[in-house]
C-alpha cells in the first residue's frame, strides 16, 4: 500500500511517500497510524497526537476508524485552515 505524508507529518517522518506491507491486523486507519508510529522516534512524533491528525484513503477524507482493506493509498496530513 502506498502511504503518503505531508506537511509537518512528511518533516517528523523524514518521507513524503512510501510503499508498505500492511500486517493482517492492522484494519483501520488509525490502526495503520499507530503500526507506523513504533517504527522509530520521527514517526512516533508525527503520530503521538492523533486528534490533529487527518487522512485519506484513495484520495476521500475519512475517519481514523476507516477500514483500509483494499485500499491503494493512504495519506496522512496536519488540519488543512484556509483565508
Amino acid at each position: 500500500m502506498k502511504v503518503l505524508y505531508f506537511a509537518w507529518v512528511r518533516q517528523r517522518t523524514g518521507t513524503g511517500e512510501e510503499t508498505i506491507e500492511i500486517p493482517q491486523d492492522v484494519t483501520t486507519v488509525g490502526e495503520l497510524a499507530a503500526h507506523l508510529s513504533r517504527r522509530d522516534e520521527g514517526y512516533a512524533s508525527a503520530f503521538e497526537n492523533m486528534e490533529v491528525i487527518r487522512a485519506a484513503v484513495d484520495q476521500e477524507h475519512v475517519d481514523l476508524d476507516h477500514p483500509i482493506a483494499g485500499a491503494r493509498e493512504v495519506a496522512f496530513f496536519p488540519p488543512v485552515t484556509g483565508g
